[in-house]
C-alpha cells in the first residue's frame, strides 16, 4: 500500500474542519456492508469470500467491482450486481447498522472548539441520508458529499476534494478521520493530514502506512483525547 501525500504534521496548525468518513468510521457497519457485496458477488456467479469482499470496504462500488469482475464481466452484469447489492443492503441489514460510542459528542466538541464539520462518504446518496439520522448528527454536519458527487470514489481525492471546495479551505486547514487505507490515501491526495479509527478492522500499521499520523481504537477514544490529538492543533 503506497503511502499518501499527508502533510507535515510539525507544520500543522489549528484546523478549520474535520472531514469524517462515515462507514467503520462513526457506523459500525463494515461487516455488514462486506456480506452484503460478498452475497451479491455470489448471486452472479464470482466466488469471491467475506473475508475478501470485507478488505475492499472503504472503497465505492466503481474501485470495487474491477478488483473482482474482468472487463467483460463488469460490462455483462457489474451494473445489474451494484443495483443489487444496495437493494439487499437496504432490506437486509441498513436496519442493523449503529452508530459507534460517543459520536455525537465528539462532533459537538469539534463544533465547541471551532471546526466546522464534514462527511466524505463512500456511500451512495440515499445511504448517505439514513446514515446521518441513525448517527444522531444530522444537525451537526455543515457538509456531507456522498459517491454520487464525484467520478472516482476512495481511494481516489474527488470525495476530499469536493468538500474542500464547498468549505472553502485548503487541504492543509483540515484533519480527515476514516477506518481504511483508502481513506487515508484519498486524504493525502488532497493533501489532508489523517486520523485513523481501528473501529473499522484495519490494522494501526496499515492505516500508518496509508499516512495516518495519528490512530485511536475509534470515536469514543479521540473524544476522550480530543485536546491532544491533532484535531485540537
Amino acid at each position: 500500500m503506497r503511502a499518501s501525500l499527508a502533510p507535515n504534521v510539525e507544520d500543522f496548525e489549528l484546523p478549520k474542519a474535520a472531514i469524517f468518513d462515515l462507514d467503520g468510521t462513526l457506523l459500525d457497519s463494515v461487516d455488514l456492508h462486506a456480506l452484503a457485496w460478498h452475497e451479491a458477488m455470489v448471486e452472479f456467479g464470482h466466488d469471491v469470500s467475506f473475508e475478501q469482499a470485507r478488505s475492499q470496504i472503504g472503497k465505492g462500488g466503481d474501485k470495487l467491482v474491477p478488483i473482482f469482475l474482468s472487463a467483460g464481466e463488469q460490462r455483462d452484469h457489474g451494473k445489474e450486481l451494484e443495483e443489487w447489492r444496495g437493494n439487499h443492503f437496504k432490506a437486509e441489514y441498513l436496519p442493523l447498522v449503529r452508530p459507534f460510542s460517543a459520536v455525537p459528542d465528539l462532533l459537538r466538541r469539534l463544533r465547541e472548539a471551532g471546526l466546522r464539520i464534514a462527511i466524505a462518504s463512500s456511500a451512495k446518496e440515499d445511504e448517505l441520508k439514513k446514515y446521518l439520522d441513525i448517527a444522531r448528527i444530522g444537525d451537526l454536519v455543515d457538509v456531507a458529499t456522498s459517491s454520487d458527487d464525484v467520478e472516482a470514489s476512495k481511494p481516489s481525492p474527488d470525495v476530499f476534494e469536493v468538500v474542500l471546495r464547498e468549505l472553502k479551505i485548503d487541504g492543509s486547514d483540515a484533519v480527515a478521520i476514516g477506518d481504511t487505507p483508502y481513506d487515508a490515501i484519498a486524504a493525502g491526495k488532497a493533501k489532508i493530514a489523517a486520523i485513523g479509527v481501528l473501529c473499522g478492522g484495519f490494522t494501526e500499521s496499515s492505516l500508518r502506512q496509508a499516512g495516518c499520523v495519528e490512530v485511536y481504537p475509534g470515536p469514543a477514544t479521540l473524544f476522550a483525547r480530543f485536546q491532544s490529538s491533532l484535531l485540537a492543533g
